[in-house]
């Protein structure tokens, strides 16, 4: 079992089900498992880590919670409706989704990949979600403030283009934002520094050796993964910001529109 402690109340979550796309590693499983220690049922969503999924329920449902495991291309339509297929036979509907999963430094990926992940999939996993959702229910988006301030804050060229990408989503969704609310449905984004351990952390190092070492002493210290996805656990059931956004770690060193 993991050592993480929940940030939330014991049973905050009792009777709810979660989904958190990207959740068989990082972020994303740190958050499910503080959802499920909150009492949620909760579905794991991952793309090729089946095993690291697997191993993830079966810590999960020793806390006695219900939990799907649901492999899935969130940039494949059939794939992203047949997850939620699984969802509402296994569930009936949905209480808290975490558009969680992101993406563009891979290589041999499609030149447009990470605006296919970041923005299109995103979109296309909400709409498909919300015959799931209900009056009550809330939405999560998980992004980066490198993404998030990208039209004011210049960010390393590495980044870039999965920055753009990445806000382009955000665009995206919150446009959705009056038809959400309509239907009682809350959204949230949560941005975040540069996070210490995760995968785009390393890519961008590999890619610009020093990179984080400069960013966290422009910034005084860095969130590692799992303090920053009990932020996003925390976006789960803390009431809306004003501007639906919920900023993580420093930011000074960005230029809010």
């Amino acid at each position: 079992m993991s050592d993480i402690s929940t940030p939330l109340t014991p049973g905050a979550l009792t009777g709810k089900t979660a989904l958190v796309t990207g959740s068989s590693r990082g972020i994303g499983a740190d958050t499910a498992r503080y959802l499920a220690q909150a009492g949620a049922d909760v579905v794991i969503n991952y793309r090729n880590k089946a095993p690291r999924a697997e191993k993830l329920a079966t810590e999960l449902r020793e806390l006695g919670v219900r939990v799907l495991v649901v492999g899935a291309d969130l940039t494949d339509p059939a794939s992203v409706s047949a997850m939620f297929d699984a969802v509402r036979d296994e569930f009936g509907g949905l209480d808290v989704l975490v558009l969680n999963a992101s993406g563009g430094m891979e290589s041999g990926m499609a030149e447009d990949y990470a605006l296919q992940l970041n923005r299109d999939a995103q979109v296309r996993v909400l709409e498909t979600a919300l015959p799931l959702l209900h009056e009550g229910s809330r939405v999560v988006f998980v992004t980066s403030h490198q993404a998030h301030f990208i039209r004011t804050t210049p960010t390393m060229p590495e980044y870039e283009p999965v920055a753009l990408s990445k806000r382009a989503g955000e665009d995206a969704l919150r446009e959705r934002i009056p038809a959400l609310t309509e239907l009682g449905i809350e959204f949230v984004v949560v941005s975040g520094d540069m996070i210490e351990g995760t995968i785009t952390a390393t890519l961008l190092e590999r890619a610009n050796p020093g990179a984080i070492t400069q960013r966290r002493e422009s910034a005084g210290r860095l969130y590692n993964v799992s303090e920053f996805a009990a932020e996003v656990a925390q976006a789960a059931v803390d009431p809306i910001p004003a501007d639906n956004t919920r900023l993580v770690g420093d930011t000074d060193s960005f230029i809010a529109e």
